[in-house]
This record gives C-alpha cells, sequence and structure tokens, in this order.
C-alpha cells in the first residue's frame, strides 16, 4: 500500500491472512499403482500402526481411520516395505489421497553355501 506522510510517499505491506488457503490438498494416490495406498472414504486419521522402514505382510494393519464414528481399517495388500507415511494420527484425509507408499522387498539369495 502506497500513502504519503507529511510529503514524504511511503510503502507498507500488509499481510491479508484471509488470502492463505485454509485446507491443505494432498497428492492423490495413482489407483493403478498397487505400492500407492489411498485413502477408501473421507475421515480422520486415528492411529498409524507402521513406520517408514518397517515390513509389512499381506493382510497386516497399516492404519484406522474414522468418519461419521464408523472407524475402518487399511490392510497391507501384498509384502513389502513403508517407504513413506503421508499421514499422522490426527490428519484429515479425502478420499482418494495418498496416505502411504511402499516398496517391493528385493528377494535376498541367501542359498546355503555347500
Amino acid at each position: 500500500m502506497f500513502y504519503e506522510l507529511n510529503g514524504q510517499p511511503r510503502d507498507v505491506n500488509v499481510l491479508d491472512r484471509a488470502l492463505e488457503p485454509r485446507e491443505v490438498t494432498r497428492t492423490k494416490a495413482d489407483p493403478s499403482d498397487p505400492l500407492q495406498v489411498a485413502a477408501p472414504m473421507p475421515g480422520l486419521v486415528v492411529n498409524v500402526a507402521v513406520q517408514a522402514g518397517d515390513r509389512v505382510g499381506r493382510g497386516q494393519k497399516l492404519l484406522t481411520m474414522e468418519a461419521m464414528k464408523m472407524e475402518t481399517t487399511l490392510y497391507a495388500e501384498l509384502e513389502g516395505r513403508i517407504a513413506e507415511l503421508f499421514v499422522k494420527p490426527g490428519t484429515q484425509v479425502q478420499t482418494g489421497e495418498l496416505v502411504l507408499r511402499m516398496e517391493r522387498i528385493a528377494e535376498e539369495a541367501s542359498a546355503p553355501a555347500k
């Protein structure tokens, strides 16, 4: 904002907090990528049962969400390692948002020596 005081031009910056985004936008999961786990519904993450770097087996509990007092648990659909977590307890998510990314575990060829 520009104004003049006692014949001197002045410049003042005014922050308008009303213009700041109020909703955080998150990356959507790619439905064709089985290593990306998406939120199945809008809701609140109430529990995260894994951490980045954890090995998980098929059917292992990953996290629990709540919407309208109904809890939904997400389970691993394949074996792998948790590469990245994008949520924590208390995070509000929308349908299809990426909540965690897994990575495949390289097969460890440990053939016994003869």
